[in-house]
This record gives structure tokens, sequence and C-alpha cells, in this order.
């Protein structure tokens, strides 16, 4: 006799799939957050350090997303409710760094945005890629699809604002990138929290 139920049965390969999905992207953004971040110092970029949060915040959505897998719909929603508000804060962080910048300003070095978004757009391509098949399953890959894509958007924008630069010899293009990156962090927050929240309120009257 089986020892789990046909229901049990047929989640684990799907479970498991999404775990090994998972792992990969949660290593690949942990790397790039390092990376990313030591580029946007150096760049004196706000568009590219809000691409390096962008980048640790994921890397924190995935390790929280991994531990959600092989729980229920109300850990789930949870789960997907606390990467809503990671996402918020990371637009608040990226609006500080805004105010800053403009208070002091300066002009970022073109050359290493354009090279850190590039190579921060292939990462993210990577990671896109795999969470393809994986972004109708359940709530809690929803929103990691969901943070995903819009880094491939981040990635884009940085390398548009690099040319900016080059092109204006000043740093505005940078702050307009990065208000548009705020932008898309509180529309992106804004769909995942209430998706979740809906998902949280189904789980309670179920």
């Amino acid at each position: 006799m089986s020892g789990c139920c046909d229901s049990d049965c047929g989640l684990q390969p799907v479970q498991q799939r999404q775990r090994t999905t998972l792992r990969a992207v949660l290593a690949i953004n942990a790397v790039m957050f390092v990376v990313i971040v030591i580029g946007a110092l150096y760049a004196r970029s706000s568009a590219l350090l809000a691409d390096s949060l962008d980048n640790f915040g994921d890397a924190l959505t995935y390790a929280l997303s991994l531990y959600a897998v092989s729980r229920g719909a109300t850990v789930k929603a949870k789960v997907a409710l606390f990467k809503g508000v990671l996402i918020l804060l990371a637009a608040c962080a990226v609006a500080g760094q805004i105010i800053y910048r403009l208070s002091v300003p300066s002009v970022p070095v073109f050359e290493l945005m354009g090279l850190f978004s590039v190579l921060a757009l292939l990462a993210n391509s990577l990671c896109l890629y795999l969470l393809w098949r994986h972004r109708h399953e359940d709530v809690n890959m929803s929103s990691v699809w969901e943070c995903s894509r819009n880094d491939i958007a981040a990635n884009i924008s940085v390398f548009l604002a690099a040319g900016g630069v080059w092109l204006t010899g000043s740093g505005w293009p940078d702050i307009v990138v990065a208000l548009a990156l705020v932008l898309l962090l509180l529309r992106s927050a804004w769909r995942v929290i209430s998706s979740a929240w809906r998902e949280l309120q189904q789980a309670g009257t179920g």
C-alpha cells in the first residue's frame, strides 16, 4: 500500500521541482547582490543601488519561498504577504537614496553602471527562465515570479540610465530611473500584498 495519499503523491514531485528551482535562484541572487552593491558604490548610482537592494530582497524572498513550498495555503499566503512588505521596504530605501542624491549631487560612472546592469540582466534572465514554469502553480511561486519579472525591467532601466548619463553628462537620468523603479516596486508590492490578503481571507472562510 502506498505510504501517501494520491494528492500528496501528486504534490511531492511539484514541490521538489520548486525547491530545486528556488535553491538555484537564491544562490544567483545572493551572489549578484554582493557584486551589484559593490558596483553601485563605485559607480555612485542610485539606480544601480536600487537594483542591488532588489537582489537582496529577492534572495530573502526565495529563502522564504523555499520554506513555504511544502506548507499549506495559509502559510504560503502569509509568506507572500511578508514578501510584499519586503518589496515595499525596498521602495522606501531607494526613495531615501534618491533624496540623499538630490541633496548631495554627483555624476555616476556610466561605464560601471552599464557593465553591472548587463551582468545583472544576464543573471536575472536565467532566474526568469528557471521560474517560468512555476509562475501559475500557487501564490508562493506566483509572488516569486513577480519579483523576477521586476528584476528584468529594473536591469534594462539601469542600462538605459547609464546611456542617459553618458549623453547628458549629468546624474539626472540616474535619478529619473531610480524614481521609476520606486514606482515599479510600489506597484509590485501592492499586487503581491493584495493577492496574499485575498488568499488569507479565503483560507479563513474556507
